[in-house]
Order: C-alpha cells, then sequence, then structure tokens
C-alpha cells in the first residue's frame, strides 16, 4: 500500500474508534464485564488456533535473527495462554473506575464540586513481539471506557490478529461496538507514523517494545506518550542485606526472564556486603551461565569480563549483566542517577534508614526493597496487566493499568447560582 492508501486507512480506523469511545464512555460496568468474560472464554476456546498462528510468528521471528530472549517474548504456549486468560477475567473483575468520585467539596458561593473520572478516549497501542499485549491493552483501555486501536509488530502478527479475533467475539456478544478494539491489518511501518500524527482520532499513544521503537515514538509523535524509553533495572546488595534473600533476589532479577523491562541489568555491591560475603553474587550469576561485566575488584572473579564505559546504563534484555562495588547506599544513589532511565531500582537490606534514604533519593517510578525487580509489572501490582511502564512525571507513571487511563472532569452544580 502507498502513503495515501495508509491516511485513508488511518482516517477509517480513526473514525471508528471515536464513534465507538463515545459509546463505550456511557457503556455500564455490567457490559464491559460481560465482553471480557467472553473474550476470555474465546480466548481460551480458540488456544488451539492461537498457537498455530503462533508457530507461524516464531517461524518468522527465527528468519529475521530474533535472539533468543525476542523469541521467548514471541512464543505462546497453552500455559502462557491461560495467563492471557487469566489476566482478561482479572481485568474484568476489577472496580469499573469511571465515574469514581476523586474528590468533591462545597465552596461559600453555594457551589457542589466533583471530580470525576472520566475515559480518556481513544488510545493507540504500538507494540513488539509480545503477542499477549493485544488482551491486555485491549482489556485495560475496555475497562477504562476506551476505544483502543492496536499496532502489533510484524513478527506476532498472525498471534495477534488471532488474540484480536477473540476480544471482537467478547464486544459484539456484549452489545459493544466492535470498532472498540481495532487491530491495523497490515505489516507496513507507514501505519506507526500515521498514528503519531493522528491528533485527531488519538488521545494518548503508548508504544511497547525496544530502545529503537520508544525512541522513534517519542521524537516523532505529535499525539501525547506514554512511555519508557529503556528499563534499566539496578539492584543494590546493601551491607545489611540478608545473604539468602540477596542470593535469591538476584538471580531471579536477572535470569526468570531476561528480554523483559523488569531484568536487573547492573548490580551494586556495597564495599561492606563485598568485604563480608565476597564475591558470592557475582559467583551465583556465573554459575547460572549470565556473563557478568565487572569493574574493579568484580573484573578480578573468575569468569568475570572486565566493563567497559558502555556497560553501565545499558539495557541488555539478555544473559548479561553489568557489576560494580560501590561505597554504602549513597554510592549505590549517585550511580542510579548517573546510570538509571527512572524505571525499576531495587535495595536489599535489612536495615530500615536505609532502606528509607534509598527510596526517598531516588525518583524512579517503582522502588523496590528485598524484592525481585521482576516484580515491575502491572499484573503483580493487583492490576490484572497493564498497557506499558510509564517513566514520565505527567499523567501515569509505573504500570498503567485501567484507572491510569483515565482523566477526569469537574462537575457542579449550583442552585440559581450567580458570580458576584
Amino acid at each position: 500500500m502507498d502513503s495515501v492508501d495508509m491516511s485513508g486507512m488511518m482516517a477509517e480506523i480513526g473514525a471508528a474508534a471515536r464513534a465507538a469511545a463515545a459509546e463505550l464512555a456511557c457503556a455500564s460496568a455490567e457490559r464491559k464485564h460481560a465482553a471480557l468474560i467472553g473474550a476470555a472464554e474465546a480466548v481460551w476456546e480458540a488456544r488451539d488456533a492461537i498457537i498455530a498462528a503462533n508457530a507461524q510468528d516464531m517461524a518468522f521471528g527465527v528468519s529475521k535473527g530474533l535472539t533468543d530472549a525476542m523469541l521467548d517474548r514471541l512464543r505462546l504456549d497453552e500455559v502462557r495462554i491461560r495467563g492471557i486468560v487469566d489476566g482478561l477475567r482479572m481485568i474484568a473483575e476489577q472496580r469499573d473506575p469511571v465515574g469514581d468520585i476523586i474528590a468533591e467539596w462545597d465552596m461559600p458561593t453555594g457551589l457542589h464540586i466533583q471530580r470525576v473520572r472520566t475515559p480518556l478516549g481513544v488510545v493507540g497501542v504500538i507494540y513488539e513481539s509480545r503477542p499477549n499485549v493485544t488482551a491486555d491493552a485491549g482489556a485495560l483501555c475496555l475497562k477504562a471506557g476506551n476505544a483502543v486501536i492496536l499496532r502489533g509488530g510484524s513478527e506476532s502478527f498472525h498471534s495477534s490478529s488471532a488474540i484480536h479475533a477473540c476480544m471482537v467475539k467478547g464486544l459484539v456478544q456484549a452489545g459493544l461496538p466492535a470498532a472498540a478494539i481495532q487491530l491495523v491489518p497490515t505489516r507496513d511501518r507507514a501505519m506507526v507514523a500515521e498514528m503519531l500524527r493522528a491528533v485527531e482520532y488519538i488521545d494518548v499513544i503508548v508504544p511497547r517494545g525496544g530502545k529503537g521503537l520508544v525512541g522513534l515514538v517519542q521524537r516523532e509523535a505529535r499525539v501525547p506518550v506514554f512511555a519508557h524509553l529503556e528499563g534499566i533495572c539496578h539492584v543494590y546488595a546493601d551491607g545489611d542485606a540478608d545473604l539468602a534473600k540477596a542470593r535469591a533476589v538476584v538471580l531471579n532479577a536477572k535470569t526468570r526472564r531476561t528480554g523483559i523491562c523488569g531484568s536487573a541489568e547492573c548490580l551494586l555491591i556495597d564495599r561492606a556486603f563485598w568485604a563480608r560475603h565476597g564475591a558470592v553474587l557475582v559467583q551465583d550469576l556465573l554459575d547460572a551461565g549470565v556473563e557478568v561485566r565487572g569493574e574493579g575488584e568484580i573484573a578480578g572473579v573468575a569468569g568475570v569480563v572486565p566493563a567497559t564505559a558502555d556497560d553501565f546504563g545499558h539495557e541488555f534484555l539478555d544473559m548479561i549483566i553489568a557489576a560494580k562495588i560501590v561505597d554504602g547506599v549513597d554510592g549505590a544513589i549517585a550511580h542510579i542517577r548517573a546510570f538509571g532511565s527512572n524505571h525499576t531500582e531495587a535495595i536489599l537490606t535489612e536495615n530500615d534508614a536505609v532502606a528509607a534514604r534509598f527510596f526517598q533519593r531516588l525518583d524512579s517510578a517503582i522502588l523496590m526493597r528485598n524484592a525481585s525487580t521482576q516484580f515491575a509489572d502491572g499484573g503483580e501490582f493487583g492490576m490484572g496487566g497493564e498497557i506499558g511502564i510509564a517513566t514520565g512525571k505527567m499523567h501515569a507513571r509505573g504500570p498503567v493499568g485501567a484507572e491510569q487511563l483515565t482523566s477526569f472532569k469537574y462537575l457542579v452544580t449550583g442552585d440559581g447560582t450567580c458570580r458576584a
């Protein structure tokens, strides 16, 4: 298709989304619940077809030379489809945020004022690899009363299409407009540019993918963006860390799934921890098959690769981690401020005062204590799923769930009240 066709497609999809959003803004919580339960049932019923579609995508991914970590993000099996179904059901059972009264007060003039949650309108989601985003984003936008336009990656085209068909089935069964959840029906990258310019149709863009995609969106979008550029997550082992907890958390934070944005990319070890326990955390990583790129004394550990300046502040998304010894919590804070991406940082310590200092003096979207950075996920935060992680400071921050996909309006009531 040429650019004219892409422009026409955007106009058609956008107009349908605007019309659907107007209807969704007034849809009852019961109808949205029914649509999500229907979608969950349809996904489970179609699991064999979804897995078959995913096999096509996996073959395409292999032919494109995707890394093992990226292929893992793409892969679907019955267990992961069950996770999609469970996520849809969890979102369905959440309280509907639309219409919530955030605050209300009376003025001396006689006015009664309420600040009430309202849908954003139309959300555009541009994502790579992970086909489950089709369900997560569709469900969360619907829960918040928004229409959504989904543009999945070329490598997940068949999987996303199969899941999208199930979402539409749920909508139609519940009497909601099929255009409430639309999937761009082309792999043509020109459609991404069309979405980024579509200010008359789209109210916010959420990119889910690598640095290249997110950077492109942040540079070129005329539509507001919720996003994080990179997930450069740090784990700091304090001198007062519990050794058993630290060993478990560091391994999980790096190795559970290396291709997700919550994977730890840098290990910071307090000099006091190093003096007490030596290279135990580094050795655990090496034994697990992780390539450790260490600085200073860590570089002297057998099997460690000496770190370069570029290894700090780098998102590996692979079985690689940078490591460095720091002088106490302030040394860790200074390093994270210099090299972090404001995504997720974890401190391992039994010292309440040190943990409080870490929490107070860092401004990442998510800060954790004695817990793996792999928990940086809307589903693990009780949101059922997430449309993405936002590291900016405007509107949404951290996991973006249904509540974060709303805005608000003021409802003002008087009694023939006039301003003096």
